[in-house]
């Protein structure tokens, strides 16, 4: 058996966008979700339900599927980092990377040597594959979250640490971290969101960043690789309009 192949790392390869949906914390609705044509699956472990115990049916799940299965961990810790991945998700997503130390501290939890230090243990990914020690950093997907005023700052630096997938701009804790809590849409805060963007692109890496039907065309013309969107505002436009219609005289 070979390595299940992961999904975002071969079209990023290749130039293409990724479409990555979150806010299905559930194995059913990711089943449910499968066919509908994106590219992988976020799972909220920083801010939402899921636990360890919950992560390899999500992943198996996904894997059904070929979505690459992400899971955002609470702490930029090698061993989360490494656990995550042994329970079987494809891809790794950090909060709050603030320099290139931090950045470093990532890939070393995330890879295995020469790259580096994740610990050695049996991986979910891996039963059945003889070779998964030797193949194993080419599949695995790390994302940092660039979203403190001090990681701005730093952001030339933290470009510099190779071995990370994307450098995602989260304009939520930004906006906080900048003063503008709650307000994404604060002039100061898309001008800064939007820097951020082009610095990551005139260095030749892919960045990503939160999307929605309004604004994911802006984006994708700013050269954005990685969209992340959420499933809870879908519900909510679709449950509107039938509630609108159902009640109309």
């Amino acid at each position: 058996m070979q390595i299940r192949p992961n999904r975002l790392k071969q079209k990023l390869a290749a130039g293409e966008s990724v479409c990555v949906v979150g806010g299905l914390d559930n194995a059913d609705l990711i089943d449910q979700f499968g066919a509908v044509g994106f590219d992988g699956a976020w799972f909220e472990g920083e801010h939402g339900p899921v636990d360890f115990a919950d992560v390899s049916d999500l992943a198996r799940v996904c894997d059904l599927w070929g979505l690459t299965s992400i899971l955002r961990v609470n702490q930029n810790e090698q061993s989360i980092i490494y656990r995550a991945l042994d329970r079987g998700v494809q891809g790794i997503c950090v909060p709050h990377v603030n320099t290139r130390a931090e950045a470093e501290n990532v890939v070393a939890g995330g890879k295995f040597a020469p790259l580096g230090a994740r610990g050695m243990f049996g991986c979910r990914q891996g039963f059945g594959v003889p070779n998964y020690l030797e193949v194993a950093n080419d599949h695995t997907f790390l994302m940092i979250l660039i979203e403190d005023v001090i990681a701005i700052e730093n952001l030339d630096e933290i470009l510099e640490v190779d071995h990370i997938d994307v450098f995602y701009v989260a304009p939520s804790d930004l906006a906080a971290s900048m003063g503008h809590i709650g307000n994404i849409g604060h002039p100061e805060v898309e001008k800064t969101v939007d820097e951020a963007l082009a610095r990551i692109h005139a260095r030749g890496r892919n960045s990503g960043t939160l999307t929605n039907n309004a604004n994911v065309a802006k984006y994708a013309a700013a050269g954005v690789k990685f969209f992340y969107t959420t499933a809870g505002p879908w519900i909510a436009a679709g449950a509107s309009e039938f509630l609108e219609r159902a009640n109309a005289k």
